[in-house]
């Protein structure tokens, strides 16, 4: 077994380093098989996230591009439990396995494993530390730190702030939540007087802040990190308080609510989040990864953001229950990966 492995290392070592000299004439990658292990598919992020990536998939083994790009997600987000579906994957001779991880060093051990037998390992979203792995994502601490300026831009005389954090344990629970108090460091106008998790989902950031607000002092701005505003804003309006500027995550509810809040009394506000078609940049640079091109480790991708001039146009292209969006193209992942060289 484990000298297979290491013959199947090798081998593909040696086919990677002559691809990389035959830049010419890219590998063909029909027979080769990607898988997604996803940690987490509890809100409505993660359900767009995981519809591009089997629309994408769906095309791209109809087009003969790959033979398969399943996917699998953990019914825990437990490190531990994506970490066996790694070596689970590993086992089932997938040529490369996107991850989207529920921790950014928990998972490294059975990602150097993947590396170790020739697998490609391409992380996103909540992405990983191992040096081996590629990494793809959005400047999260600069998301929250932009809030921050956001709020001081508008509320120039400061106050107190609600934090609603993400999913614990992931980078990108830790990233934005770093910006965002360095926002609060720099606009120290502004104090931070309570902290939930809502774990990116409006019912549970909705129970987390309607068991917080009784012990909280008169709210000005309530920062987030995506699929928690509507619930933090529903939460407020039942406890009878006066509803706080919400910076909002792109989810279609929050954004509905957005349009009848400034329709009903020119209520203002700002939504950003990564969009979840970045699963369809991960899976493509996956395949170019696999055809032998040469791609840094790691890629950084814009967030997606919905100011008061683009709400309607936004709120028309999402479908109802999802996430505002933008999906990527094989051309848009060769731009992405040209960009980072």
């Amino acid at each position: 077994m484990t000298i297979s492995k290491m013959l199947l290392g090798a081998a593909s070592l040696a086919m990677a380093t002559g691809m990389a000299h035959a830049e010419s004439h890219m590998a063909d990658t029909s027979d080769m098989r990607i898988a997604l292990s996803n940690n987490y598919a509890g809100n409505s992020w993660r359900q767009a996230m995981l519809q591009t990536w089997e629309e994408t998939a769906e095309e791209a083994v109809a087009e003969g591009v790959v033979a398969a790009a399943d996917a699998y997600t953990t019914s825990e987000n437990q490190a531990t439990e994506q970490a066996a579906q790694i070596q689970n994957l590993i086992l089932q001779g997938y040529d490369a396995i996107v991850l989207n991880a529920a921790s950014p060093t928990a998972l490294n051990g059975a990602v150097k494993e993947a590396c170790d037998a020739g697998v490609t390992v391409v992380s996103f979203d909540g992405i990983v530390t191992e040096p081996c792995a590629w990494r793809i994502a959005v400047d999260f601490a600069a998301m929250g730190r932009e809030e921050v300026d956001y709020l001081a831009s508008r509320l120039p005389e400061g106050g107190n702030l609600l934090e609603i954090r993400g999913l614990a344990g992931v980078f990108v629970d830790d990233e934005i939540s770093k910006g965002i108090h360095q926002g609060v460091e720099e606009h120290d106008q502004f104090e931070i007087v309570g902290s939930v998790h809502g774990d990116w989902a409006q019912d549970v950031a909705q129970k987390a802040v309607a068991g917080i607000l009784p012990s909280l002092p008169e709210i000005v701005g309530v920062v987030t990190q995506g699929g928690d505003g509507y619930g933090a804003a529903q939460a407020f309006e039942a406890a009878g308080r006066p509803t706080p500027l919400i910076v909002l995550g792109n989810r279609q509810d929050e954004l509905q609510w957005w349009a009848e809040q400034r329709d009903a009394n020119g209520y203002e506000t700002l939504s950003l989040s990564i969009a979840p078609g970045v699963a369809s940049l991960a899976f493509w640079v996956s395949q170019q990864i696999l055809a032998g091109e040469e791609v840094p480790k790691d890629l950084t991708v814009p967030f997606l953001k919905i100011t008061q001039d683009t709400l309607d146009e936004a709120l028309e292209t999402t479908p109802e229950g999802s996430v505002a969006n933008v999906v990527y193209t094989l051309e848009d992942a060769k731009e992405v990966i040209a960009e980072a060289k």
